[in-house]
């Protein structure tokens, strides 16, 4: 059944659990704004998917539901005013427990794999993002380390590449160079907050299920 946060006229606040599609899709119903029309009784049309989660990750998204919106909520994406906070279970740990990573990101399309490049030329972006250490483990004569990660651009899998490239591979993230961890990839959409329409400030939270693994390493 959909997780849903908050639901009013102009939008909705709902839970994407890792497999399902995050946008419309005509030949796989296992999409969210399938589900979503089906929640609440109405067409599929009538739900706009404003950002996107790869299918692989779950958490907390915003869907529009009305034409109005959806222009609002886009606007306001494109100029960085909504604030995207993501948990991630990361190998090892960084040297600093809070830090930004800056990078140039080129997105190989054929491939579907971003990689971090030393120059910028056709099809690389800059790619910012900032993190703060929440917890560090051991467990299994490894270090994990649990992380909040505030988005300020939003490439390609961005959180997942910069990660990787400095040795500290999402956990389960076998795109990326995890290795052979027995999970799904350990990555999960936290929290959203924007101005509405009404201009007021609208935040939502949404935890992870802390009894899965790796979230358990940290419960």
């Amino acid at each position: 059944m959909l997780k849903v946060l908050h639901n009013d006229n102009d939008y909705i606040i709902c839970q994407k659990d890792a497999g399902v599609l995050s946008e419309h899709s005509q030949c796989d119903k296992n999409n969210m704004p399938s589900f979503i029309a089906e929640y609440l009784s109405a067409k599929e049309e009538s739900v706009y998917p404003v950002h996107r989660l790869d299918s692989i990750v779950g958490g907390i998204m915003v869907y529009a539901l009305n034409k109005k919106c959806a222009a609002h909520l886009s606007r306001i994406i494109s100029e960085n005013a909504m604030q995207k906070c993501y948990l991630a279970v990361i190998h090892g740990c960084p040297d600093d427990k809070k830090g930004v990573f800056k990078d140039l990101l080129f997105k190989d399309s054929r491939k579907n794999k971003s990689f971090v490049v030393n120059r910028m030329r056709k099809g690389v972006k800059e790619a910012s993002l900032e993190y703060e250490v929440l917890k560090t483990a051991e467990h299994n004569e490894k270090t994990y380390s649990l992380v909040k990660i505030l988005l300020h651009t939003g490439r390609t899998h961005q959180i997942r590449v910069q990660f990787s490239s400095r040795k500290m591979p999402l956990v389960g993230d076998r795109r990326y160079g995890s290795g052979k961890d027995d999970c799904s990839i350990a990555l999960w959409s936290y929290s959203l907050s924007f101005p509405t329409i009404d201009k007021e400030k609208a935040e939502y939270f949404l935890e992870p299920e802390w009894l899965q693994n790796p979230w358990n390493i940290f419960k």
